[in-house]
């Protein structure tokens, strides 16, 4: 028998749904921190009406340790997990079955970037996005190496590190453009006009 008095039970009753968003994160760290407080950020802002998961890599968690962003990872959003394999935490599942409304992938390494171009589905965010792209639902995916250049990243230190997106990186990236389904984001700031976009669809749907 569930006990509960009319209080507790008429603020179940009215509490709004929240709409779930799962953010993977790889091992790459090139504009890390940026993408962190866009995403402190966002939560902030809509704390409210959406709660956003942390889906981190293996190589991932090495990554937030190394430029000391974990901890401020975990302060931040409340439901952080490390993969395991390809299937754990059941990512793949959760987004096929419609349990996060948007999924995002940032910053995803050019690893990870030719793995999805080229359907593999050997790691936990690699794994998620193929299967999702496969029920039919959009995957968003900020690459560090976006086209061929030469770049300048900062590490933890506050050293500044010149690094070249080679031709072979930055045609994984092409191929990854002309996937159905896929968006892919060339900065921060597109993920933040990505996120917004998708909040303002919601507002044409009916409340649940």
């Amino acid at each position: 028998m569930v006990k509960n008095n009319g209080l507790n039970f008429m603020a179940e009753t009215l509490k709004v749904k929240k709409h779930k968003v799962a953010w993977g994160i790889t091992g790459a760290g090139d504009k890390i921190a940026e993408i962190v407080e866009i995403m402190k950020d966002l939560k902030k802002q809509f704390d409210d009406t959406v709660e956003i998961e942390v889906f981190i890599s293996k190589a991932a968690d090495t990554m937030l340790k190394f430029y000391r962003l974990e901890d401020d990872l975990k302060k931040n959003f409340s439901k952080v997990q490390v993969e395991l394999n390809a299937n754990s935490p059941f990512l793949a599942a959760w987004l096929q079955s419609g349990k996060y409304e948007f999924f995002l992938i940032a910053p995803a390494s050019s690893n990870t970037v030719a793995k999805i171009a080229n359907s593999i589905s050997d790691t936990m965010l690699t794994n998620a996005a193929i299967m999702s792209l496969k029920a039919f639902r959009p995957v968003y995916i900020l690459p560090t190496d976006y086209r061929e250049s030469v770049v300048v990243t900062k590490l933890p230190n506050g050293k500044e590190m010149k690094l070249r997106v080679r031709k072979e990186e930055a045609d994984q990236v092409r191929k990854l453009e002309k996937m159905e389904d896929v968006h892919v984001l060339e900065n921060p700031q597109n993920m933040r006009d990505a996120f917004l976009k998708w909040l303002k669809t919601l507002e044409t749907q009916p409340n649940p």
